[in-house]
C-alpha cells in the first residue's frame, strides 16, 4: 500500500510540474516585447500608409540630381525567418520626383516648381523608362530575414534581408542590410541599395544627345513600418 501511494504521489507531483513548466512558458511567450530589447516577433503586415521608399537619382552632363518618393502597395516581413521571409510590393505608378519630402530626405538643396516636377515625373513612369502601365509594381521577395551580430551606429539590431527584386519585368538576387527600430506594436525598418537601371532593361533617361541625363545607378532608400501581426486569410482581417 505505501508502494503504491508513493507512486501516485509521484505521479501527482510529476503532473503538477509539468503544468507548472507549461504555465511557464506561456506566461513568458505572452510577455510583450519592449522597444529598448530591439526585437520583434512574429510575421509583420506593412503598414502602406506610413511606409515609404526614396530614390536618390544623379546627374549626367547638364543634368539634375533628382530626389524621389513612392509608396508601398502591400507586404509582410518575418524578422529573423530562414526562408519565405514575406515580401514587399512597390506601387510603381505612386512615385513622384522632386517633392519637398523627397528632397530633403535624401540631402538635396532647392526646390523644384511643380511644372518642372510634372515634367519629371512624367518621363520617369512613362513607357520610356519604368513604363508604370506595363508594370504596375516591384516586388522584393524576401527569402530570408536573419540577423547580424554587429548594431546600428545607434544600438539597434540589423538584419540582412535576402532574396529576389523584380523590376520592368527583370527579377534578379538582391541582398540589404536594415536596421530594425522596435516600436509598440512592430517596427520601423531602415534599408537602402543600389541598382543599375540597365540591368532591368531600363534605359537611363537623357536628352541632347546625351548632354542631359540621369546616372544609370539608382540609390534606393525603404522607411517601412511593419504594423499588427498578419492575420490568416481564413480568419479575415480585424
Amino acid at each position: 500500500m505505501t508502494i503504491v501511494a508513493d507512486y501516485k504521489l509521484l505521479r501527482r507531483g510529476a503532473r503538477i510540474s509539468t503544468l507548472a513548466l507549461l504555465a511557464g512558458l506561456l506566461v513568458a511567450a505572452s510577455r510583450p516585447v519592449r522597444a529598448e530589447e530591439g526585437q520583434v516577433r512574429g510575421e509583420k503586415e506593412v503598414n502602406v500608409e506610413a511606409s515609404r521608399v526614396y530614390i536618390f537619382v544623379g546627374k549626367v552632363g547638364l543634368g539634375h540630381e533628382h530626389g524621389v518618393v513612392g509608396r508601398v502597395k502591400s507586404g509582410s516581413i518575418l524578422l529573423g525567418a530562414k526562408s519565405q521571409a514575406g515580401e514587399i510590393v512597390f506601387d510603381m505608378p505612386s512615385f513622384v520626383a522632386d517633392t519637398a519630402e523627397a528632397r530633403k530626405y535624401l540631402g538635396l538643396e532647392g526646390e523644384t516648381p511643380a511644372s518642372r516636377q510634372k515634367e519629371v515625373t512624367a518621363n520617369m513612369v512613362g513607357a520610356d523608362v519604368l513604363d508604370v502601365r506595363k508594370f504596375p509594381t516591384a516586388t522584393f521577395k524576401i527569402a530570408s530575414a536573419l540577423p547580424l551580430k554587429n548594431k546600428s551606429d545607434a544600438g539597434n539590431p540589423l538584419y540582412r534581408l535576402a532574396g529576389e527584386f523584380t523590376l520592368h519585368g527583370v527579377k534578379r538576387p538582391l541582398k540589404l542590410d536594415a536596421e530594425v527600430i522596435a516600436q509598440s506594436g512592430g517596427a520601423r525598418i531602415r534599408g537602402s541599395f543600389k541598382i543599375l537601371q540597365t540591368d532591368y532593361g531600363i534605359e537611363p533617361f537623357s536628352k541632347a544627345f546625351g548632354a542631359i541625363g540621369v546616372t544609370d545607378e539608382l540609390a534606393i532608400h525603404g522607411e517601412i513600418l511593419l504594423g499588427r501581426p498578419r492575420v490568416a486569410a481564413s480568419r479575415g482581417r480585424e
